[in-house]
């Protein structure tokens, strides 16, 4: 089935708290640099995906009563690129992404979802992914620790998700055992690198 319309692409980020984010960098850095760190690698992925030029959504991973003052920089960007903003609907990561690629194949046929730490996605690896699911149910973009940071899908079925030990050096082979189980035609792009630890962090910082 060729698509017909571009797909739906979707970032997932965490709302910038201290204490909150990127834990595994806050052991050694502290947690003032580690939010720091989280708040520029979500706005270098967000600028990326802006320059891909397909419709995109920022996806937040909870509902916030109060907006953390830190978040002001890429709220910023996103009122300025007039991208919507919604909330992550779901009890763990499968049932979160399962359901927004659900939505986002109702309303354009296909869905997108990277997410917010990993600067070396590239807007041609976004278009190279959209591609990829001309001929492929879902396409997935590994990354180097066992995960993946970019999944993207146009057709959905019921649990396609579920099980995945997210987080995990397995996540990204028991993902792909679990929608090959379920009929669908997977495909994955060359795997990039993305930003967990501090040596990943200070990878980050040599090439910037």
């Amino acid at each position: 089935m060729i698509m017909q319309h571009p797909p739906a692409l979707m970032q997932f980020a965490k709302w910038p708290q201290k204490g909150q984010v990127k834990t595994r960098l806050a052991a050694e850095l502290g947690e003032r640099k580690a939010l720091e760190a989280h708040i520029v690698l979500t706005d270098t992925v967000l600028k990326s995906l802006m320059d891909s030029g397909y419709p995109l959504t920022f996806w937040w991973d909870r509902d916030m009563t109060e907006t953390p003052i830190e978040a002001e920089g890429i709220l910023l960007r996103l009122r300025k690129g007039g991208i919507p903003q919604r909330v992550q609907q779901g009890t763990d990561l499968g049932e979160r992404m399962a359901n927004a690629l659900d939505e986002a194949i109702a309303h354009a046929g296909a869905g997108m979802i990277v997410g917010s730490d990993c600067p070396a996605v590239t807007p041609d690896y976004v278009r190279r992914a959209a591609q990829t699911l001309e001929t492929a149910d879902v396409v997935i973009g590994p990354s180097n620790d066992g995960g993946f940071v970019l999944i993207g899908a146009k057709r959905s079925v019921p649990g396609m998700l579920d099980g995945p030990a997210w987080g995990s050096a397995q996540a990204l082979e028991q993902t792909h055992s679990v929608l090959h189980e379920k009929g669908l035609r997977v495909e994955c792009l060359e795997p990039l690198w993305d930003v967990d630890e501090p040596e990943d962090w200070a990878r980050f910082q040599r090439l910037r």
